[in-house]
């Protein structure tokens, strides 16, 4: 398991001593919720090597842990300390209900260049995302997915009765609860910090992540039953704080523009088979993991519980959150012609 740093006040207070100098430096500061090498790692020092490249303008990049938990670095970012943040709809979901659209399970496809193409061309995510960002002082500048949904286990797992009474860590999403609830198990809502820690002594039974991050945080270690299940992608969103970005003069908002484009383009190349490669390398460190791909009668059973978790949505996101599903499945019926 790969060791996080805690945020201590001697960080955060860094940052804000040096607030007057950065930005005369034009130093910004960029934070995401992964680990070294990983794809919002990826998409950040993509994002950092344009800017650099292409102006005068320095990135500073900090990873999972150096200034807190992902809510810490959204607060940060919303106050200014921080101008770009990556933060998936999981946690982003408390304040922007409609992002947890990404959790109702079975409405994404999980075949990876439909899912790349629904993205590319989805008029949900490029034109109605922007604006529900942009009321919480958020400029959303790339929506992305990362990768399947894999769900870990302490013993095998093909069906919902399997996960009766399982506590699966969730993310701190409400939604993301109801899928669970629905799937037959006990969602328990806790930050990535106590995550491997709650599997190591079973106060977990279970989680789910994409399959590199279950190999990056050694997850596989402490829930070594992997479950393909085709509920989801995992996505993540990189926006920067409005303020700062409104503020920037026409020419350096087209280059964090450019950069976010070409952050974007680097990492789904980076995607492509890296799901396989991290499977590989789990296999290959433990003789215990066990792995699970659902055929579609197994799979049947839980797409039947998805009809709930539908239902909770719109009854969390009112009358945005109908207009938004409606959109996203036409963007998905367009991508499947």
């Amino acid at each position: 398991m790969k060791a996080s740093k805690l945020v201590t006040t001697a960080s955060v207070g860094a940052l804000l001593l040096g607030m007057t100098a950065a930005a005369q430096a034009d130093n910004w500061r960029y934070a995401h919720e992964e680990y070294e090498g990983d794809v919002q790692d990826v998409f950040a020092y993509a994002f950092k090597e344009y800017i650099e490249d292409n102006s005068d303008h320095t990135v500073q990049v900090y990873r999972f842990g150096e200034l807190g938990e992902s809510d810490d670095i959204m607060e940060q970012t919303q106050n200014g300390i921080l101008q770009f943040v990556n933060q998936s709809p999981g946690f982003t979901g408390a304040l922007i209900p409609e992002a947890q659209i990404f959790f109702i399970p079975y409405l994404l496809p999980t075949d990876q260049d439909t899912v790349l193409t629904f993205f590319d061309e989805s008029e949900a995510i490029n034109e109605m995302f922007p604006e529900l960002y942009a009321e919480q002082g958020l400029e959303l500048l790339k929506m992305y997915p990362e990768g399947e949904m894999v769900i870990t286990t302490d013993e095998p797992v093909s069906s919902p009765e399997d996960l009766q009474n399982k506590k699966i860590r969730t993310m701190t999403n409400p939604l993301l609860s109801e899928t669970y609830s629905a799937f037959g198990a006990t969602p328990t809502p806790l930050p990535w910090g106590e995550v491997y820690g709650g599997l190591q002594t079973g106060i977990l039974d279970g989680q789910e992540n994409p399959i590199f991050w279950i190999e990056s945080g050694g997850l596989y270690e402490v829930s070594p039953h992997l479950t393909f299940t085709g509920h989801g992608w995992f996505t993540t969103a990189m926006m920067a704080n409005q303020d700062f970005y409104s503020d920037l003069s026409e020419e350096d908002q087209q280059l964090v523009q450019d950069a976010s484009e070409a952050a974007y383009d680097q990492t789904m190349e980076h995607i492509q088979g890296l799901a396989d490669e991290a499977l590989e390398k789990i296999q290959a460190a433990s003789s215990d993991v066990t792995v699970t791909r659902l055929n579609e009668e197994q799979i049947q059973m839980f797409r039947e519980r998805a009809p709930q978790v539908e239902a909770a949505f719109l009854e969390m996101t009112g009358e945005g959150g109908a207009e938004l599903l409606e959109q996203f499945k036409a963007d998905l019926e367009a991508t499947n012609q």
